[in-house]
C-alpha cells in the first residue's frame, strides 16, 4: 500500500529512566511519522520496550525486586518522558506483553520445524549491557567495543539459528535493495563483514530465567535479541489480526542508533527470510550523541534526562535543536550552549520575531488576498525530497532559509510605513507554509500560530492553499530569549586564548583521562584510506591497534619505533572494518598543514603514565 507508513523506533531497555539518547530516536521517529501523516498517510508509529534478559533480571535483583515488578515501575517513566515531548505513537509495545509472547514462539516453533534451529554447546565472549555475543576478532583485548568493559566468558548448552545458511540472501538483499542499509556510510562495512562469513548465532540461555520459554524445549529461554526483533511484527498484530498486518508490513523505516545495526541488517532480515516472512525497506542508524566528546550513557555518568532536556529552552525547541544540531545519521555533542543559541538567533531571533511582527502589524491594518509572490522562494520539492532522505537538519535549513526569505521582505516592504494589506498578505501565507512544514518538528507552537492566523495543518497541500482572510490578533511570545551565562575570561599560558567557563572542566574530570607512553612497534597502510595507518603499539602490560590520521605528516619508518603519548581508556572505536583501541597525542598549526607527534622528551618504560 502506497498510502501507508510504518515506523519504529527500537525497543528500549528500561534498567533505568530514558535520557536524551532515548528521546533523540523517539524524537526524530515521530518527526517523520508527522509527515507522512501531512502527506495524506495512514501512519503506524510503534515504540516501547525491551524487558527479558539478563541485564534486566540483574538490575531488579540489585533493588530486591522480581523483573516483571521492576520493569513495571519503570514502564511509566518511558510513557511520561514521551508525553512530555510531544510523542504521538499509535502502541507502546512491551516484550512481556502476551501477545507478543505468543509470537515469539510461534516463529521459533517455525524456525525449528524449518530445520533452521538446532541444538549445540555455546563457548565464547558475551557483554550483559549489551546483551550481546563478541568474538575473539572483534574485540582481542576481551573489552566490549561499546561499553568499554571486560567481556563475559560463557559457556553452556544453548540451540542456535542458521545464519551462515542465509550469507548469499543477505549479500543479494543488499545489492538489490541499496537503501535498505542507511545512511550509505554504514553499509561497506556491513557488507564486508559478512563476506568474511557468518556464523551460527546462539538464541538461548539456560544460565538465567528471565525470558520467553522455548516452546520445544522449556529448560531454555529465548536469547533477548531474538525476542526482541519480533516486536516490529507482533506490534502489528501478526498472530491476532492478519487484515492489520498485511496493511502495515514491511515496515518503510526502523530507526535505530548505529550500535544494533548489526543485530537489524543481518539477524533480523534472515529471521525474517526463515518463516516466509519479506523484509523491511529500510534500516536507518544514526550517530550517537556525546558530551564533552564522551559517548553519553548511565555507565558514564553523564545522562541527561528528559527533565533536562526540555528545561533548558522548552518542549519545541528542544525537539528542533537535537534534529537541526546535526545531520541524522552523524555523531554530535551535545551542549547547553548550542541550544541556546539555536534557541535564541533561530526560533526566537528570526522565527518567533517574523510571527511577532507580522501578526502586530495584520491586528493593526488588516490582511488583504493577493497572489503570494514569496511563497516561489520556498524549495518545497527540495524539503519533500530531503524528509523523504531522512535529511531532517537539511530540511529544517531549507525552511530556515524561507524564514530569512521572509525577514528580509518585511525590512524591503517596511509594512509598519505602509500599512500595506497585500504586502501582509503575503507575509502572513507565507507564515502558514512555514508553519505546516514545521509541524513535525515543533507541533505545539505551530498549532499556536495556526491558531492566531486561523489556518488548519491537516495536510502539506494546505500550503498551496490560499490564507483564508480573517481577523488576525497579535500572537503571544511563543520562543523565550534565554539569558546566555556570562563567560570567564581565562588566559592561557602561551595561547593566551579566551575560553568560556562552559569549556572549563575540573580536576576530577581531567583526571579521568590516562594518558600513557607507548612505543609504535609497527606500521602498516590501511586499504582505501588516505590518512589513517594502522599502528601496533606496545603499552608495556599490553599490545594494541590504534589507527591515526598520520599519514599526510609522517612516512611510516619516520613513526616505527618512535615513543608517542597515547589516550590509554578512550572507547573503541571502528573504522574502515578495523577497531582502533586508543588516540595518539599530536599538535598542529591552526590550518594542519604542520603535525607533530607528541613524544617524552627522553626514553621511559612503555606504559607509563602521564600525569
Amino acid at each position: 500500500m502506497k498510502n501507508k507508513y510504518y515506523i519504529t523506533t527500537p525497543i528500549y531497555y528500561p534498567n533505568d529512566i530514558p535520557h536524551l539518547g532515548h528521546a533523540y530516536t523517539t524524537i526524530a521517529a515521530d518527526v517523520l511519522a508527522r509527515w507522512n501523516k501531512l502527506q495524506g498517510k495512514e501512519v503506524f508509529f510503534l515504540t516501547g520496550t525491551d524487558e527479558h534478559g539478563k541485564k534486566l533480571q540483574n538490575a531488579a535483583e540489585k533493588v530486591g525486586k522480581k523483573p516483571k515488578e521492576f520493569v513495571d515501575g519503570i514502564i511509566p517513566e518511558f510513557k511520561e518522558a514521551w508525553k512530555k515531548l510531544n510523542i504521538e505513537y499509535n502502541r507502546f509495545i512491551r516484550t512481556t506483553d502476551k501477545e507478543h509472547e505468543k509470537v515469539v514462539q510461534a516463529i521459533l516453533q517455525k524456525c525449528f520445524d524449518n530445520g533452521d534451529i538446532y541444538k549445540g554447546d555455546y563457548e565464547g565472549l558475551y557483554c550483559t549491557s549489551c546483551e550481546a555475543y563478541f568474538t575473539e576478532k572483534d574485540c582481542p583485548d576481551k573489552l566490549c567495543p561499546v561499553h568499554n568493559k571486560p567481556l563475559e566468558y560463557l559457556k553452556e548448552e544453548s540451540y542456535f539459528f542458521k545464519l551462515s545458511k542465509y550469507q548469499k540472501y543477505l549479500l543479494d538483499l543488499y545489492e538489490k535493495n541499496p537503501e535498505f542499509i542507511s545512511p550509505e556510510s554504514k553499509k561497506q562495512e556491513i557488507i564486508n563483514r559478512v563476506k568474511e562469513g557468518l556464523k551460527d548465532f546462539s538464541i538461548s540461555r539456560t544460565s538465567f530465567n528471565w525470558g520467553i520459554p522455548l516452546p520445544f524445549d522449556k529448560k531454555h529461554i529465548c536469547y533477548v535479541w531474538f525476542d526482541a526483533l519480533l516486536n516490529y511484527i507482533s506490534g502489528i498484530d501478526y498472530l491476532e489480526d492478519k487484515k492489520s498486518f498485511n496493511k502495515f508490513w514491511p515496515a518503510d523505516v526502523h530507526v535505530m542508533a548505529k550500535d544494533i545495526l548489526w543485530f537489524h541488517v543481518v539477524y533480523w532480515p534472515a529471521m525474517l527470510k526463515s518463516v516466509g516472512i519479506e523484509p523491511p525497506k529500510k534500516i536507518f542508524a544514526h550517530g550517537w550523541w556525546t558530551v564533552l566528546n564522551q559517548k553519553m550513557g548511565k555507565s558514564a555518568g553523564n545522562a541527561i534526562n528528559i527533565d533536562q532536556l526540555i528545561g533548558y529552552a522548552g518542549v519545541d525547541p528542544a525537539r528542533y535543536f537535537l534534529m537541526r544540531e546535526i545531520p541524522f545519521g552523524q555523531d554530535g555533542d551535545f551542549s547547553y550552549e548550542s541550544l541556546i543559541e539555536r534557541n535564541n538567533a533561530e526560533l526566537a531571533d528570526k522565527f518567533g520575531n517574523l510571527i511577532s511582527r507580522v501578526s502586530t502589524l495584520a491586528e493593526k491594518y488588516g490582511i488583504e488576498k493577493t497572489s503570494n509572490s514569496l511563497l516561489k522562494k520556498l524549495k518545497l520539492s527540495e524539503i519533500e525530497k530531503d524528509m523523504q532522505n531522512l535529511a531532517l537538519d537539511k530540511a529544517l535549513n531549507e525552511i530556515f532559509a524561507f524564514v530569512d526569505i521572509c525577514n528580509e521582505y518585511v525590512q524591503s516592504k517596511k509594512p509598519w510605513e505602509t500599512g500595506d494589506k497585500k504586502v501582509l498578505y503575503e507575509l502572513a501565507d507565507s507564515i502558514k507554509a512555514v508553519s505546516i512544514l514545521l509541524f513535525p518538528f515543533m507541533p505545539e507552537t505551530c498549532e499556536k500560530i495556526a491558531k492566531t492566523f486561523s489556518f488548519k495543518i491537516e495536510d502539506v497541500k494546505n500550503i498551496n492553499k490560499p490564507l483564508a482572510v480573517k481577523k488576525i490578533k497579535k500572537s503571544e511570545i511563543l520562543f523565550k530569549k534565554i539569558e546566555v551565562k556570562p563567560k570567564a575570561e581565562v588566559k592561557e599560558t602561551k595561547m593566551e586564548e579566551k575560553t568560556s567557563k562552559s569549556n572549563l572542566i575540573n580536576y576530577e574530570q581531567f583526571s579521568k583521562v590516562d594518558l600513557r607512553v607507548a612505543t609504535v612497534l609497527d606500521v602498516e597502510d590501511i586499504a582505501g584510506a588516505d590518512k589513517l595507518y594502522k599502528l601496533s603499539i606496545d603499552l608495556g602490560k599490553e599490545k594494541r591497534t590504534i589507527l591515526a590520521g598520520m599519514k599526510p605528516y609522517y612516512k611510516k619508518e619516520e613513526i616505527k619505533g618512535k615513543q608517542i603519548i597515547v589516550v590509554a581508556n578512550l572507547e573503541p572505536r571502528k573504522m574502515k572494518g578495523l577497531t582502533s583501541e586508543g588516540m595518539l597525542l599530536a599538535a598542529s598549526n591552526e590550518d594542519h598543514t604542520k603535525v607533530i607527534l607528541l613524544s617524552p622528551e627522553k626514553k621511559i618504560d612503555n606504559g607509563s603514565k602521564i600525569s
